[in-house]
């Protein structure tokens, strides 16, 4: 048995799978924790001690990924999404999607962020970015620590709720520092999550490192969850751009001040203070972590609330977008990120035809009713490629 949580970053496995892949109370991860109670495994994995049952999993065969490619993108069509940004792929992957592209087999347009793997660091960065009309790779994808969720969010001080655990960081400095000076050299974005304020605080101190004042390199801090009131400036200072997904706030509210405290949380989902600090800010909706759907990714960011409409406020409403704050953040600023903005991200002469048609319009209909709101049809290149029957 193999059950993973929804973010990755933890697992529960079976006795079976323990024996099978040779995990036992003494068994030590770098970046990670086996969970022991008793003397005894318990199964709960977190982070990287989650890889070690890899390899007792079967492989997916090509076939299997090529159907996997091209009903995601029905759904992503289905639902509005012209583009993606994908983090954390393998060259096989990579080299498939572009293959499916030319074929005509796969038509959604991907950002594609490496995972920083000897294959990936040895073909992709070492030649330099490669875009086609529907593949851009020019950006590397970085894991600084765990989730909130599972206490693997590195923190300054302990939880609130565990003051045993501080969390912990996915490889050691001299990991991050070979990867960002490669891409530094190489031309390529670098993209790292971070959750836990020391794990944003490590990451913001990395990269002004090298990206010393005021830039163009667009390099970013996924997620920027929690975020000690002292480093806030740091992404202006060093034009380091805070990449969210609003729906991680609805998600968390009911349970994240009880992890971190009620100052922690202060910093905490705080997107419209990350908006200042550049003057835009991308949003995403980190499916399939959450929902796929971005009409909820803009009611989180705008309302601050769940599908069911609580709380009354809005969770720490003073860090709502407002809707054309949102609507940016999900077309001209996403295509930023990616440096796309002059062929996406808006309807104007000379870019793309990429476009979605509502059955409402988002920027007046009543708040309450935008998760409802419903897609008519999808453009990519002029072409309707989703057609609500």
């Amino acid at each position: 048995m193999f059950l993973s949580r929804i973010d990755g970053h933890a697992a529960i496995v079976n006795s079976k799978a323990l024996d099978l892949a040779g995990i036992t109370c003494e068994t030590k991860v770098n970046g990670g924790d086996v969970i022991v109670k008793d003397g005894t495994p318990t199964g709960l994995l977190i982070d990287n001690a989650v890889d070690l049952i890899s390899k007792i999993i079967p492989p997916v065969t090509i076939q299997e990924q090529r159907n996997a490619l091209q009903l995601a993108e029905r759904n992503c069509f289905a639902v509005g999404l012209t583009s993606v940004q994908d983090a954390g792929l393998g060259k096989e992957t990579i080299d498939l999607i572009d293959l499916m592209q030319q074929e005509g087999a796969l038509k959604i347009r991907i950002y594609a962020m490496l995972s920083p793997s000897e294959a990936n660091l040895n073909s992709y960065l070492i030649a330099g970015p490669y875009s086609t009309d529907y593949l851009s790779v020019r950006s590397v994808k970085l894991y600084a620590d765990g989730a909130l969720g599972s206490r693997g969010a590195r923190m300054i001080e302990p939880y609130t709720d565990d003051t045993e655990k501080i969390g912990l960081f996915i490889h050691e400095p001299d990991y991050y520092k070979r990867i960002c000076e490669l891409a530094f050299e190489k031309g390529f974005q670098v993209n790292t999550h971070a959750i836990g304020d020391a794990g944003n605080r490590f990451i913001l101190e990395l990269y002004s490192h090298y990206l010393k004042g005021k830039n163009d390199k667009r390099w970013r801090i996924e997620h920027a969850q929690v975020v000690h009131q002292d480093d806030f400036k740091l992404f202006n200072e060093f034009s380091i751009i805070p990449s969210v997904q609003p729906t991680h706030a609805t998600s968390d509210m009911y349970w994240a001040e009880d992890r971190v405290g009620a100052e922690r949380i202060k910093g905490a989902y705080a997107y419209k203070k990350l908006l200042d600090q550049n003057g835009w800010i991308p949003l995403g909706t980190d499916f399939p972590v959450e929902s796929i759907n971005p009409l909820y990714t803009f009611y989180a960011a705008s309302a601050r609330k769940d599908l069911q409409g609580w709380p009354n406020g809005g969770f720490q409403i003073e860090n709502a977008l407002s809707r054309e704050e949102a609507m940016r953040g999900m077309t001209i600023w996403a295509a930023k990120a990616a440096f796309e903005e002059t062929a996406k991200g808006s309807i104007e002469p000379g870019k793309l035809a990429d476009f979605v048609i509502l059955d409402k319009d988002l920027l007046n209909e009543d708040i309450s009713g935008i998760p409802g709101i419903k897609v008519i049809s999808t453009y990519s290149g002029g072409i309707c490629v989703f057609e609500r029957k």
